[in-house]
């Protein structure tokens, strides 16, 4: 789920009044694309708490949302900005209060830039924190908030996800992030950077391979392997 459908915001993440910025596709530097920005970026609209749920229903899927069963998965943009985590609870509040049933999975996908505060830290099910890397052109002081990381690690179900091209990126997620936090290997995922089928197998091995090597859990991306393209799935 898009936090977009809740509240609309810029694709790119603000903090203390400045944009983050440091894109690497402009330069031809990229490894991969970040398929839920994109998504954003063209498929993005405001919308009113209930068109959510009306979504739910005409799919067939409200039951399933509302016992658990389909998770939802917050979003974005970055949906820990302080505006988008209001929003997210004041969704979950307003569709409690239309339907006392109503107890989903809450997930949510992060880049680890802001504290998650109380109000929606107790209502997540799991945190997906995925932060970025040198790679995306960010600086470190920009990628690296120790606070907001910390944050997620008291959570009772977390994992940190980073998407590898080297090993050198690799090496960077346990100098940066592993070994400087104490995450535990099984927190830790990698999935190889894919933006379409042309490497998928070479690319899959490479992560296996690396998975096997540095003990942290490899993952391929299956919807690449299914559909091919990112966008428009």
């Amino acid at each position: 789920m898009m936090l977009n459908a809740i509240k609309k915001a810029g694709p790119e993440a603000m903090e203390d009044g400045e944009i983050f910025v440091g894109d690497l596709h402009e330069k031809g530097e990229a490894t991969w694309t970040c398929d839920s920005t994109s998504q954003w970026a063209i498929r993005g609209t405001d919308q009113d708490f209930d068109y959510l749920i009306r979504r739910w229903l005409d799919e067939g899927i409200y039951v399933d949302v509302a016992s658990g069963l389909v998770h939802i998965i917050w979003t974005g943009g970055e949906p820990t900005m302080p505006a988008h985590q209001e929003a997210i609870c004041n969704f979950l509040d307003y569709a409690w209060d239309e339907d006392d049933r109503f107890e989903p999975f809450n997930e949510i996908e992060t880049n680890g830039t802001f504290v998650i505060k109380d109000r929606l830290f107790n209502e997540l099910d799991q945190i997906n924190c995925s932060p970025k890397l040198a790679n995306s052109g960010m600086s470190a002081k920009r990628r690296i908030k120790p606070d907001a990381i910390n944050r997620i690690m008291e959570h009772h179900n977390y994992q940190f996800k980073f998407v590898v091209s080297t090993e050198e990126d690799i090496q960077e997620v346990f100098r940066d992030f592993v070994d400087p936090f104490c995450i535990p290997l099984q927190n830790v995922v990698c999935m190889p950077g894919l933006d379409d089928q042309t490497n998928f197998h070479e690319r899959t091995n490479f992560i296996m391979e690396m998975a096997r090597k540095y003990k942290f859990r490899g993952l391929t991306r299956l919807h690449i392997s299914a559909w091919d393209k990112t966008l428009n799935v």
